[in-house]
């Protein structure tokens, strides 16, 4: 834009780390909190669903998911997720990102609740239920993804930008530690008042009714946080980036902003109308200037998230399979239904806290310090790495003295994708696009990562029966090597300002649209060379 940055964007810029800076890290991390707790919590509860509603009288084994019905229960929220992604991400452009944000937290209240009430005549119909009420919570979450983002990298200042947006996506890593604390503590209460003999075969008898209320209660704890979370939510003032790019009203932005910031800003109509005017700022997403500016931006983001979530969820959503496989937990017929509950929820806790919340964090502490495209290369690198060293010997693994050693190579791949791409493709596409369309790109590379856990979630499930979990696990290794290689679309932003990042500043182009000669010591590379 010509002239100087607008006063109101300069002073988000240099602002100090200061509290509102935490407050927003709580509100919309708070939202992650419940994402990764409503969309993992029903890998702990899938086993008992087979065990309540499919036993066959008379088998001598647990009754089990049918494996179309456990594709349509672990997936369906991630079509929901999906679409919700892209909707509320354009919606974030056209309505601004407050307006839209109290509406996707009080649709997972809702369907979150409702996913614990699923009834039905028979085992299908409780399941077709199951699945619609995921369906619309997955709907919410995916409004999260976009909007949390960006208002948080519209809120930050340069310095510590990173940090501030992937401190929200570390809230994942609690959700996902809170699911299994949460089935630990009910499995428990349940053990304690309704006791069975702890290990024993388990047709009807063993798994009593009052297991039905299990899974239940597990489900529906995700609507609190959420629902916690709501007033705080509606009290957050627009982002000024939205109010001055988007909205085009410079005293709005000033006056939300000196409120949030306690300093004077000054309104700047004359500069707003200034940059109204301006050729060659207007382009819309599917116009050659975009593609020509950000296209590859968008593939690298949307490439790079679709294949690192292929192999992040599979992990998470099946990692309870992969620990039976190799002895972990005890095989179902030896335990009873709430008792293997227990033993899975035991079993995600110690992952999460041992490698997963650690990785979150440790992308918050060194984002800004060695960047986001250090971070993603060397994440996709271990975690290919390390999944190809599980799978070539993978039958030395299954091993009984050996198990100890897979989950602790199968826990540093959760470390490195932590600290690495899960991270930062959440982070980059809130940084790198033009206000008016940042919620909608960064909604479009979320869609293309949930595609990715789609089909992570339905086709690790056939891969697993078809070819095995060793070759299952060699796929994955070489997903991750992809990552590697797309990674090299992305750009670096760390130490930059949104503006200068997506061309909006005056560093790139005149008023005429015609580009400039990039300043001494500006360095416009696409990536590090």
């Amino acid at each position: 834009m010509a002239g100087d940055q607008l006063q109101v964007l300069n002073a988000l810029d240099v602002a100090k780390t200061q509290w509102y800076h935490f407050t927003a890290i709580v509100i919309a991390g708070m939202g992650f909190f419940t994402d990764a707790y409503d969309l993992f919590c029903i890998s702990l509860v899938t086993k008992l669903l087979g065990r309540l509603y499919y036993y066959k009288e008379g088998s001598d084994t647990p009754g089990s998911l049918p494996s179309n019905v456990s594709a349509a229960v672990n997936g369906v929220a991630f079509c929901g997720t999906l679409s919700g992604q892209l909707v509320f991400g354009w919606l974030g452009d056209k309505l601004g990102r407050k307006r839209v944000y109290g509406m996707t937290l009080m649709l997972m209240v809702i369907s979150s609740f409702a996913s614990g009430l699923s009834f039905g005549k028979d085992p299908k119909g409780i399941m077709a239920t199951l699945c619609f009420c995921r369906f619309w919570l997955g709907f919410g979450i995916g409004g999260d993804y976009p909007l949390s983002a960006t208002i948080m990298s519209e809120y930050a200042n340069k310095k510590t930008r990173g940090a501030f947006i992937a401190a929200v996506f570390a809230m994942q890593g609690f959700g996902i530690l809170a699911g299994g604390m949460v089935a630990i503590i009910v499995s428990s209460a349940f053990k304690a008042i309704f006791p069975v003999p702890a290990y024993q075969v388990d047709p009807i008898g063993s798994t009593v009714p009052e297991a039905d209320y299990v899974w239940r209660i597990i489900l529906m704890f995700g609507a609190i946080p959420a629902l916690l979370t709501y007033y705080w939510r509606m009290k957050m003032p627009e982002t000024a980036r939205y109010t001055a790019l988007v909205a085009k009203d410079a005293k709005q932005a000033a006056a939300d902003m000196s409120k949030v910031l306690q300093v004077e800003i000054e309104a700047e109509e004359e500069k707003i109308e200034q940059l109204s005017g301006e050729k060659g700022k207007d382009f819309g997403l599917f116009s050659s200037e975009f593609v020509r500016r950000h296209g590859l931006h968008l593939l690298g983001t949307t490439s790079t998230w679709f294949l690192l979530d292929i192999a992040f969820y599979s992990q998470n959503l099946f990692q309870k399979d992969i620990f039976s496989a190799i002895g972990w937990i005890p095989k179902a017929k030896t335990m009873n239904a709430i008792e293997e509950v227990f033993r899975i929820g035991r079993a995600q806790t110690l992952i999460a806290l041992c490698s997963t919340v650690p990785g979150y964090w440790f992308t918050v502490a060194f984002i800004d310090k060695i960047g986001r495209f250090a971070i993603q290369l060397m994440g996709f690198s271990f975690m290919t790495v390390f999944m190809f060293a599980l799978a070539i010997p993978y039958h030395h693994w299954t091993l009984k003295e050996n198990r100890i050693g897979f989950v602790v190579m199968y826990s540093l791949t959760f470390f490195f994708a932590n600290f690495g791409p899960n991270a930062t493709t959440f982070v980059v596409p809130a940084e790198i696009f033009p206000a008016r369309l940042r919620s909608t790109c960064h909604g479009i590379s979320a869609a293309a990562g949930k595609a990715g856990a789609m089909v992570g979630a339905f086709g690790f499930l056939y891969a697993e029966q078809a070819i095995g979990v060793r070759n299952t696990l060699l796929v994955l290794g070489v997903v991750n090597f992809l990552g590697i290689l797309f990674t090299f679309l992305v750009p670096e932003s760390k130490g930059k300002s949104l503006e200068e990042m997506s061309g909006e500043a005056d560093d790139d182009t005149q008023a005429d649209g015609t580009e400039l000669k990039p300043k001494a010591g500006h360095n416009i590379r696409t990536v590090p060379v």
